[in-house]
């Protein structure tokens, strides 16, 4: 699966009762032959995806597309990887808060 298949997933994904009352925008820089840049966004119940960066994001995550690949598959851990800086997030609180609804841990 690449990076741009999983983003644009999110909104089948993503159960409407985890997001009731709450609103975020998160930009994906995925580097690779395979990356993407991407704009997930949560708002009045509804997650969107969008190809590129749109808007202002409260949390930024950039990876190579291997290494999100390898967090997705479950072969790398996320903490261990966001740790050893083979991902970094501008604003790791607000990834926690939807880490495990993106299926990303």
């Amino acid at each position: 699966m690449t990076a741009k298949e999983f983003l644009s997933s999110l909104p089948a994904k993503v159960p409407v009762d985890a997001i009731e009352g709450v609103e975020t925008l998160f930009h994906f820089d995925i580097s690779g032959d395979e990356g993407t840049q991407a704009t997930i966004s949560i708002k009045d119940g509804e997650v969107k995806f969008e190809e590129g960066l749109q808007g202002e994001p409260k949390c930024v995550v950039s990876a190579s597309h291997e290494n999100l690949k390898k967090v997705l598959s479950g072969s790398l851990n996320p903490m261990m990887a966001i740790m050893t800086g083979k991902i970094k997030i501008s604003n790791t609180s607000e990834m926690m808060k939807y880490a495990k609804i993106f299926g990303l841990m």
